[in-house]
């Protein structure tokens, strides 16, 4: 093919960023120097086969498993977080088969606890070993990311990591925890998209969708967003829930209830501006590829969401 880089086609083919935003909640990070990253997201060139193959185990059981990376870290000593559970541990590399035996066993630890992760953790794939999209693009937005925490005060940690899925949507960042994945984030976006988060609200233009819903509904959730922030709630981001999806495999309709909670504490609830959207999402296929290691057989047909129909709901009064 022509295109060099996954990215690149991707964009082309107007691929959606809605909808590609599943990820596992229950997540390890283990520091580990980038120069020693394998393909595989959670393995390491100099890692004992014992230690690949625990990390193997537990991944297998249902904990996602990453490599992060920070200039400065010590090589030898691990920086380890557990999210949700939001705490961090430093851990000699001799030490880390005996740690993972702890905490499996629930047992105390003490001895390598580094304290809470008092700040969310911003984290950006720079794994050219998985694709080289993200180390074009990755490792310039990372930079990007780490320079607008530093300099504008914003409450992130933010590190490098390995693969993050949906690499021709590079770059591609996660916040952890809550779970908030971005893509094709350029550097100039870096600044806006940090200060968003430090408000709570997401950064709409890289967004790719609550994590927690199914495509469709996550490609609901967005065009639901943008809208009523846009037409109805004065540029605040409402609170979404699901309330309602029906359809088929061509389309769906997707009614979500929203709110802006009311800063004026519980006795102003009732006075708080809410409501309900309906979003008509109908399905089609584009041609793409999902890595650069495919882009040499071509691309394939690919299933993707568009939002098109959107409803605000006027519902009858009650009598």
């Amino acid at each position: 093919m022509s295109h060099t880089f996954c990215a690149e086609l991707s964009l082309e083919q107007d691929d959606p960023l809605a909808g590609s935003a599943a990820h596992i909640e229950d997540n390890l990070l283990i520091s580990w120097p980038r120069a020693k990253w394998a393909r595989s997201l959670r393995i390491a060139s100099d890692m004992p086969e014992t230690l690949s193959q625990r990390l193997n185990a537990i991944a297998g059981n249902g904990r996602r498993i990453n490599l992060i990376h920070r200039r400065g870290m010590p090589s030898h000593l691990h920086r380890i977080f557990l999210m949700p559970e939001r705490q961090a541990f430093d851990v000699p590399r001799e030490s880390l088969e005996t740690f993972l035996d702890a905490w499996q066993a629930g047992e105390p630890l003490d001895s390598w606890y580094h304290g809470p992760a008092k700040q969310d953790l911003m984290l950006c794939c720079t794994h050219g070993k998985k694709d080289k999209c993200c180390a074009k693009y990755g490792y310039s937005a990372y930079r990007a990311l780490h320079q607008a925490a530093q300099e504008g005060g914003l409450p992130f940690d933010v590190w490098e990591c390995t693969h993050l899925g949906g690499c021709r949507l590079a770059a591609s960042c996660i916040l952890l925890s809550p779970v908030r994945k971005y893509g094709r984030i350029s550097p100039e976006q870096a600044r806006p998209l940090l200060e968003h988060e430090a408000r709570g609200q997401r950064y709409l233009p890289c967004y790719r969708g609550n994590s927690r819903l199914n495509p469709v509904q996550q490609c609901a959730h967005l065009a639901a967003l943008e809208y009523l922030s846009r037409q109805v709630t004065d540029g605040l981001q409402p609170q979404l829930s699901i309330h309602d999806d029906q359809g088929d495999d061509e389309q769906r309709q997707v009614t979500l209830h929203w709110h802006i909670p009311s800063t004026q504490g519980p006795a102003a609830q009732e006075s708080a501006a809410q409501g309900k959207i309906r979003i008509t999402c109908q399905a089609l296929t584009i041609m793409r590829v999902d890595t650069c290691a495919d882009l040499d057989e071509g691309p394939t047909p690919s299933q993707v969401w568009r939002a098109g129909r959107v409803e605000v709901v006027v519902e009858d009064p009650v009598e």
